[in-house]
């Protein structure tokens, strides 16, 4: 009998979001793959836990996915952790994911902590509508060139950054969008939780230290030019996929109608 895969979300800083079921389904794994098994023993040694941990990160999760499929297919239950929060939200997990649905092995994804949905939710703007993008490229040119792509889009953004670059992130946030609402997230769950709602220009002005994991919340384009939605780029997706045209060509033709660039019309699409 062929196995199953779960993806475990584990705790963003408060051990208390270990559920019930998360701790069940770790008892019946036969192992778990893991982002840093060092990482994972430390939860699993807080949890009074042992389990065989293996390694499948970003730098080897293509050769580490088809040696867990293998196992899989021998009838081995596994698990996979990334570091905090959701596998392959922004963490590695996905090419696993893509492997196991090669060969029809059941996925089964576990409800759990996640922080840019608590940032969002936090925030104090609109949450009805946004786009998940993740991290910015570090690179100032690239970064740039991200945004200049997003600018127009009129839903909420969600950002990831790390707490070195944040300031920089934010003063081309400022050039590119000009001045908008957002809110930083930082800390979620722990004992120093903070939700910094200001505008860029505030936050630009006030120089104030910002530290630890960050979520970045930003209002969409609200000014009186046209704007464009993800409803919109999501609805003329599927039109187009109905008509027969592939996704890599629908997602090409989305992308020079609307003027958005192919990656973030591609995000779009495997969010439908």
């Amino acid at each position: 009998m062929i196995g199953s895969l779960y993806l475990i979300p584990s705790p963003i800083g408060n051990l208390k979001e270990v559920s019930p079921r998360v701790l069940e389904t770790i008892s019946i794994c036969d192992f778990l793959a893991c982002e840093d098994t060092r990482n994972t023993n430390k939860l699993l040694n807080l949890l009074n836990i042992k389990k065989k941990t293996i390694s499948c990160h970003e730098h080897n999760e293509i050769e580490a996915s088809i040696n867990i499929v293998n196992e899989i297919l021998s009838g081995k239950t596994v698990g996979y952790l990334s570091d905090a929060g959701y596998p392959c939200i922004s963490d590695p997990g996905y090419n696993l994911v893509k492997e196991c649905l090669k060969y029809d092995i059941k996925i089964v994804p576990l409800s759990g902590p996640n922080a840019f949905l608590n940032a969002l939710v936090g925030s104090g703007i609109d949450p009805s509508k946004f786009l998940f993008y993740g991290f910015l490229k570090s690179k100032q040119s690239e970064r740039i060139k991200e945004l200049e792509q997003l600018k127009e889009v009129g839903n909420t953004i969600v950002f990831y950054e790390a707490p070195h670059r944040i300031y920089d992130t934010l003063n081309d946030l400022f050039n590119v969008f000009g001045n908008r609402n957002i809110c930083i997230a930082r800390e979620l769950t722990k004992i120093h939780e903070e939700f910094i709602r200001i505008s860029l220009e505030e936050i630009l002005e006030s120089k104030r230290e910002i530290i630890g994991e960050i979520v970045l919340i930003v209002e969409g384009n609200f000014s009186d030019e046209e704007t464009i939605s993800l409803e919109q780029i999501k609805d003329k997706l599927k039109l187009l996929i109905e008509n027969k045209m592939t996704p890599k060509d629908a997602i090409l033709a989305v992308s020079l109608l609307f003027n958005i660039n192919k990656n973030i019309v591609k995000k779009i699409y495997y969010s439908i």
